[in-house]
C-alpha cells in the first residue's frame, strides 16, 4: 500500500518561506506533489509532520497558519481516499497512477485534466507513441469544448452523439472520427479501472469500427520505375527513395523500425529486430540491394544502421517524427512525377510488399510472419513455428522479380 508523508523544502535564503509538498511512496518508487502553501522554517515540525504556530506569531500570521493546516489535512485526507480506492479495485496500480487520480480530484475529476496527467504519466514511463496518439484525439475533443473541462458524470452518450455530429460538421471522414471516438474510449475505460467513474458506456452509439481505405499499394510496375529513378541531383528525394526501397526490401519494415536499427542488429547475414508497434521479433534474411542501400549512408559515428538519429539520447522521437515529415515530403514528389494516383509515403512500401508477394500465390500465412502481424490471435498460433527459411526464401523472390 502506498504510504504519504508531509514534507518541507526550505528555501535558500533564511528570511524566505519554504514549500509544503505530499512524499509518495510505492513499490519503490517516489513521487512528489508540490503543494501552494508557504512557511517559514520556525513554523514546521518535521518529527510529527505538522504546522507548529509560533510564540511570537500575530493574530493574521496565527489565522494563516491555522487556516494553513485545515487545507493541509484535507488535502491529505483527499490523497488517503485516492489510494483507498485504487486499494479497493484489487488491481496493480503505481504511485503514478495516485498522483495522477489525485490531481484530477483536485480539479473537480474533470476528464480532460485526467486525460493530461494520464498522457504526462505515459510519457514517463516511455510510451510515447500512445501518449501522441491520445494527444492528438484530446486536442479535438478540447476545441470541441472550448477548452473548458467536463465531469466524468457529463460524459455520456449524448455528449458523444454530438461530439460525432461535430466532427462530421467539420468535414471529418468516418475512419478519422473513430480514431478519436476509440481513444477517448481508451481513456475513460482507464478512470473506470482507477476507480475514479463508474462505467456507462458512454461510446456505444457512435461509430468507433474501420471503414475500407484507399487502397494504398502499388503494382510491380511502379516499384521498378521509383527504384530506377535517376534521383543523383536530388539528395533529398534520391534519400527518401532509397528508404523507400529499403523499407520494400525489408518485407515492408515500418519507417520507425528502420530509423532505430542498430549496427549489430546486422550478424552473419541475418538482420533481427523488433518491431516497436507489436513487440514481435523479426529474423530478415540480407539481400544485395538491402547492402547496396545501406553502404551508401553508412557512417562511423552512430550506432544505427543509417543515419537518423544523430543526437543520440536527446529527442529520439522527435528526430524520427523529423525526418519521417522529410521523407513522406520527398516521395509525394517522386509520386507526382510518376503521375501516381496513390500519395505514395513510406506505408506504401509495406502495401506493396504485401499485394506483390499476394500476387505471386505466396500463402497468406507467410505473408502475415514475415510482416509482423499480430492481429489474428487464430493465425498467431498457428504461425508460431513457421519456419523463417520460408519467408526468407519468399522476399528472395519478390525481390528477383523486380
Amino acid at each position: 500500500m502506498a504510504t504519504i508523508k508531509v514534507k518541507f523544502r526550505a528555501a535558500t535564503s533564511m528570511e524566505r518561506k519554504g514549500t509544503l509538498f505530499f512524499q509518495i511512496i510505492h513499490a519503490r518508487l517516489v513521487r512528489h506533489i508540490y503543494t501552494a502553501y508557504k512557511l517559514h522554517l520556525s513554523e514546521w515540525d518535521a518529527g510529527r509532520q505538522r504546522i507548529v504556530m509560533p510564540l511570537d506569531s500575530d493574530k493574521v500570521r496565527w489565522d494563516y497558519l491555522i487556516s494553513l493546516d485545515k487545507y493541509l489535512r484535507r488535502d491529505l485526507e483527499r490523497l488517503s481516499v485516492v489510494i483507498m480506492r485504487l486499494e479497493r479495485t484489487g488491481q496493480p496500480y503505481t504511485v503514478d497512477d495516485v498522483v495522477m487520480l489525485y490531481r484530477s480530484q483536485s480539479n473537480n475529476c474533470g476528464f480532460i485534466s485526467f486525460a493530461s496527467e494520464l498522457i504526462v504519466q505515459l510519457r514517463r514511463i516511455g510510451k510515447d507513441c500512445t501518449a501522441e496518439t491520445y494527444t492528438t484525439a484530446l486536442n479535438r475533443f478540447i476545441r470541441f469544448r472550448c477548452d473548458k473541462d467536463i465531469s466524468f458524470d457529463e460524459v455520456d452518450f449524448k455528449l458523444m452523439q454530438e461530439y460525432e455530429i461535430y466532427l462530421k460538421s467539420s468535414g471529418i471522414c468516418p475512419n478519422t472520427s473513430s480514431f478519436y471516438m476509440r481513444n477517448l474510449r481508451a481513456i475513460y475505460n482507464y478512470a473506470v479501472e482507477k476507480g475514479l467513474t463508474s462505467q456507462r458506456y458512454p461510446f456505444k452509439h457512435v461509430y468507433t469500427g474501420v471503414d475500407k481505405t484507399i487502397k494504398r499499394a502499388v503494382s510491380q510496375n511502379v516499384i521498378r520505375q521509383i527504384r530506377d529513378l535517376d534521383l543523383s541531383s536530388q539528395p533529398a528525394l534520391e534519400y527518401a527513395r532509397d528508404i523507400f526501397m529499403f523499407s520494400f526490401y525489408t518485407r515492408g519494415m515500418s519507417f520507425i523500425d528502420i530509423v532505430f536499427l542498430k549496427k549489430k542488429d546486422l550478424q552473419n547475414g541475418i538482420l533481427s529486430y523488433r518491431r516497436r508497434k507489436t513487440n514481435q521479433q523479426l529474423f530478415i534474411k540480407w539481400e544485395k540491394p538491402m547492402q547496396d542501400i545501406m553502404a551508401k549512408y553508412a557512417m562511423n559515428d552512430t550506432i544505427y544502421l543509417f543515419p537518423i538519429i544523430r543526437n543520440n539520447g536527446q529527442e529520439e522521437r522527435k528526430q524520427y517524427k523529423s525526418r519521417l515529415r522529410q521523407v513522406n515530403r520527398s516521395l509525394r514528389i517522386i509520386g507526382e512525377k510518376l503521375g501516381l494516383a496513390v500519395p505514395l509515403t513510406t506505408y506504401v512500401a509495406r502495401h506493396g510488399w504485401a499485394s506483390m508477394a499476394k500476387s505471386k500465390n505466396i500463402p497468406l500465412s507467410v505473408i502475415s510472419e514475415a510482416m509482423g502481424h499480430d492481429s489474428e490471435g487464430t493465425t498467431r498460433i498457428y504461425l508460431a513455428s513457421l519456419d523463417t527459411s520460408v519467408i526468407d526464401k519468399a522476399n528472395s523472390l519478390i525481390i528477383k522479380s523486380l
